[in-house]
C-alpha cells in the first residue's frame, strides 16, 4: 500500500494538472470500489473547481467551490495517472481507456486524470469541507510526521507506557499519522532500535533521536519520488526510486549496510507484516 511519501508524491504530481482548475466533466464508471461512491458522485462534481490540493495522512484531499472536498485513498495499486501534459518540448497525449480506469476527470486545461485501480481497494467519498477533519476516514489521526506538532515531547508522553513494540505502536495511524512498514523499517534502522522494544521501554534520549530520522527518511523518499515495489506509479507512469535506498526492508539475509557491523538483515513477522532489522546493530 503507498506510504506517505508515495501519497505526497501523486499529490504534487497531480497540483499543477487539477488546482486551480475546473473539472469540466467527471466520469464514475462504476458504483464503487472498497466502499460505494457517494451518490450521484459525478455530477457533484462535474463543473466544480478545485481550490485546494493537500494531503492529510495517506488521504489526497480535493477542496472545491462547491464547499465540498474530495477524499482520495488509493487502497493497494490505486493510481492517478495525468495524460494531456505538455512536458516541456513535448506532449503527453491521452491513452486509450483501460479496464480498470474507475473514475475519470476532465479538466479545463485539457488534461485528463485517471484513477485506476486493478485491486480496487482505493476509496473515495465527498464530504463538507467545513467537517472534513471530523470524518470517518480522517477523525482519528495523530499528528502529521513533517509538521511541528511531531515533537520529542508528543512522541514521548505518546509512547510512554506502550507496552507493544516499537514498530507496532509507530504504525498506530492514531499515534502518527502516514507511516507504514516501509519506513518505520528504515527509521529504525536508522536509530538502530530493534523493532521488538517495547515502547515504554525507550529512553527520552532514543525517542528525540526518533523524530528527526522520521522526518529525514521521509523527505529523502519523497524526494526519490516514493518507493516502486509493485502497483504504485507516479502520476506521469514513472517508478519511485527510493527502493534503491533500502537499508533494511527486503533485504533478508544481505549483508548490514553500517560500517563495521558485520551483521545480516533479518525478518521477524509483527503483527502480520514482516519486520526487517539488524540484530547486530538494532538492540
Amino acid at each position: 500500500m503507498p506510504e506517505l511519501p508515495e501519497v505526497e508524491t501523486v499529490r504534487r504530481g497531480l497540483q499543477p494538472a487539477m488546482q486551480d482548475q475546473k473539472i469540466m466533466r467527471a466520469e464514475v464508471n462504476r458504483p464503487d470500489l472498497r466502499w460505494p461512491f457517494p451518490p450521484d458522485m459525478a455530477q457533484r462534481l462535474t463543473g466544480a473547481r478545485v481550490l485546494r490540493l493537500w494531503r492529510r495522512s495517506k488521504y489526497i484531499l480535493l477542496d472545491l467551490d462547491t464547499q465540498e472536498t474530495l477524499i482520495v485513498h488509493l487502497g493497494m495499486s490505486g493510481r492517478m495517472l495525468i495524460s494531456g501534459q505538455q512536458l516541456g518540448e513535448f506532449y503527453q497525449d491521452h491513452p486509450a481507456p483501460e479496464k480498470h480506469d474507475h473514475v475519470v476527470f476532465h479538466m479545463e486545461n485539457d488534461t485528463r486524470v485517471t484513477f485506476n485501480d486493478a485491486r480496487r481497494f482505493g476509496a473515495m467519498d465527498l464530504a463538507p469541507t467545513a467537517d472534513v477533519e471530523t470524518h470517518k476516514m480522517l477523525s482519528s489521526l495523530g499528528p502529521e510526521p513533517l509538521s511541528n506538532y511531531l515533537d520529542d515531547s508528543y512522541l514521548f508522553a505518546a509512547l510512554a507506557g506502550r507496552n507493544t513494540p516499537i514498530k507496532t505502536a509507530l504504525l498506530d495511524q492514531r499515534l502518527i499519522a502516514g507511516l507504514g512498514n516501509i519506513y518505520v523499517c528504515e527509521v529504525l534502522f536508522r536509530a538502530k532500535i530493534s523493532p521488538m522494544c517495547k515502547a515504554k521501554d525507550l529512553s527520552k534520549r532514543q525517542v528525540g533521536a526518533l523524530v528527526p530520522i522520521i522526518r529525514t527518511v521521509l523527505e529523502e523518499a519523497i524526494e526519490a519520488g516514493g518507493s516502486s515495489l509493485k502497483d504504485y506509479r507516479q502520476t506521469g507512469g514513472e517508478l519511485g526510486y527510493f527502493q534503491h535506498s533500502f537499508q533494511v526492508y527486503d533485504r533478508e539475509s544481505q549483508p548490514c549496510k553500517h560500517a563495521r557491523c558485520g551483521g545480516t538483515i533479518a525478518r521477524v513477522s509483527q503483527s502480520g507484516r514482516s519486520s526487517f532489522y539488524c540484530p547486530t546493530c538494532q538492540r
